[in-house]
């Protein structure tokens, strides 16, 4: 069952399909009945043909889509943007028509052929596949896209899966759903989910996203958080329109109409307070690098009391570089005078502005309240493999655990973790190698390195679990001759560190 509530009778810049219970039905059989999911479509093209097609090269899919039969018709029409003759059309839509499915607004008619009027694609994981509705894009279409467009599932749609969380949630609240993909992937551990957004195609689209996968959702319509007024979650994720500069709104899957980075800044403030005690938020978020400004100081004012935060910066990008990359987007050529025009509006506000950059990344909130907040900001710009979503659910555990032990850690017995590495940088020196640099290294999650000296290394080749944090510290002191408390002092703070990026395990106390 589908629950939707707000969507309007109004008229939009372009019709709304008409996704209905029983048009779903029909399409997902004919899906079904060919093979039109994940795997199936990787079987029918190949490795090769599929990798190209990713990388913008079509034929070779075209070509093994010929073998494919019905779902051959699926892949040309939906993955390609080719036109079909009616005869191939009715047999890999039926039991939906030709003529039914130009109706409800998924094809279209161009001369005696048909093409595809939305984009619906198979969306998989590790646990089974989706299809997921949108509009075509600018490629597809072969003009620059409407205001009210509904994007696919994006290099930044897909970097929000990975770093959200999957723990098991009662709520879940999708803020800005676009084309429900977010809201997909929180049926997998969400036992309710409730989407919003302010556009009412994206809606419309997200609706059938979800109707084709037989998912039970709640839609409502509305500007930020105002759809869920007096309501809070377990977990919030957000996607927002977060492309900075002048406040204008050109598309609103990326344009709020708010002035550089204050929409990031909106839903961060208002975030935590529509969580329950203890819930978490992910979302993506930009930021502005200002001359004199500290990047990490002024996310950080954004936040509201008692909400802890961890910033993750995973790209800086150049004022230029940042507007010719989405005026491209919009299928605009930056050399055109309408480009041009618009890049200089663009960047004279970057410099009234005093931007030299622009950041982007991740944000992981947590309410804690009466609590003492952890804020933390972190350029992680190196390139890393893991999903950083299990990474922040065990990042708000160790902040935690540091937050309850406080001074007890002393305690405590550690141990280096077999994925954290020590390298040694060794120069010539007067009396042959001397290690100049020794840097530790976490081999899985983030990629976190700690440079350290020779103290630090000397402690943690004693943390295997076996002697509390004070034991050692003792040993080491009477080793080196130093004052016992200075040396604690001056290890508390490293330990912290070390826990919180995972770098340092803590076993039970002694």
């Amino acid at each position: 069952m589908l629950i939707v509530a707000g969507l309007p009778t109004v008229s939009t810049n372009t019709p709304l399909p008409d996704l209905s219970d029983d048009v779903c039905a029909r399409l997902r059989e004919a899906f079904r009945r060919t093979g039109y999911d994940a795997d199936g479509v990787v079987d029918a093209l190949g490795g090769a043909a599929h990798a190209a097609l990713g990388r913008g090269e079509p034929e070779p899919a075209r070509r093994a889509s010929l073998d494919a039969g019905d779902l051959g018709v699926f892949i040309r029409l939906f993955l390609l943007g080719l036109a079909e003759p009616e005869k191939t059309v009715s047999s890999a839509f039926a039991p939906l028509s030709a003529d039914d499915a130009v109706a409800a607004g998924i094809l279209r008619t161009v001369g005696d052929e048909f093409r595809a009027a939305l984009d619906i694609r198979p969306h998989g994981d590790e646990d089974g596949s989706w299809w997921v509705v949108s509009d075509l894009d600018a490629d597809m279409l072969g003009h620059v896209v409407p205001e009210d467009h509904v994007l696919g599932v994006g290099h930044a749609s897909l970097s929000l899966i990975r770093a959200t969380s999957r723990r098991p949630v009662g709520t879940l609240l999708d803020l800005g759903t676009g084309n429900g993909v977010q809201a997909l992937h929180a049926t997998r551990h969400a036992q309710r989910v409730t989407a919003t957004d302010v556009s009412a195609r994206a809606l419309a689209l997200a609706a059938g996203t979800f109707r084709l996968n037989e998912l039970e959702v709640e839609l409502l319509r509305g500007e930020w958080f105002a759809p869920v007024a007096r309501r809070r979650f377990d977990q919030i994720v957000c996607n927002p329109p977060f492309v900075v500069g002048p406040p204008r709104v050109d598309y609103t899957y990326r344009d709020s109409g708010l002035a550089g980075d204050d929409a990031s800044a909106l839903v961060v403030r208002q975030l935590p307070s529509f969580l329950n005690d203890g819930g978490t938020g992910q979302l993506l978020a930009s930021w502005l690098h200002r001359r004199g400004e500290d990047w990490g100081d002024r996310v950080a004012r954004w936040l509201p009391p008692e909400t802890d935060a961890w910033f993750v910066q995973r790209d800086v990008a150049d004022p230029g570089l940042y507007v010719g990359t989405w005026l491209r987007d919009e299928g605009i050529d930056p050399r055109s005078p309408e480009g041009r025009a618009k890049a200089a509006a663009w960047l004279d506000w970057f410099t009234e502005n005093d931007v030299q950059g622009i950041g982007f990344g991740f944000v992981t909130l947590r309410r804690a309240n009466g609590q003492t907040p952890t804020v933390v900001c972190e350029d992680l710009r190196q390139a890393y493999d893991d999903p950083l979503g299990p990474e922040a659910a065990n990042w708000l555990d160790r902040v935690e655990w540091l937050r309850t032990h406080g001074d007890n850690v002393l305690d405590v017995a550690f141990r280096v973790p077999d994925t954290v590495l020590l390298e040694r940088v060794d120069s010539p020196g007067d009396e042959g190698w001397e290690t100049t640099v020794r840097r530790l290294h976490r081999t899985d999650g983030p990629g976190w390195q700690h440079e350290v000296d020779e103290l630090t290394t000397r402690l943690l080749a004693g943390c295997r679990g076996a002697l509390p944090l004070s034991d050692l510290l003792d040993l080491l002191s009477a080793a080196q001759g130093l004052d016992s408390h200075e040396l604690t002092a001056a290890a508390l703070a490293i330990v912290r560190e070390l826990v919180r990026h995972g770098m340092l395990v803590p076993g039970s106390p002694q």
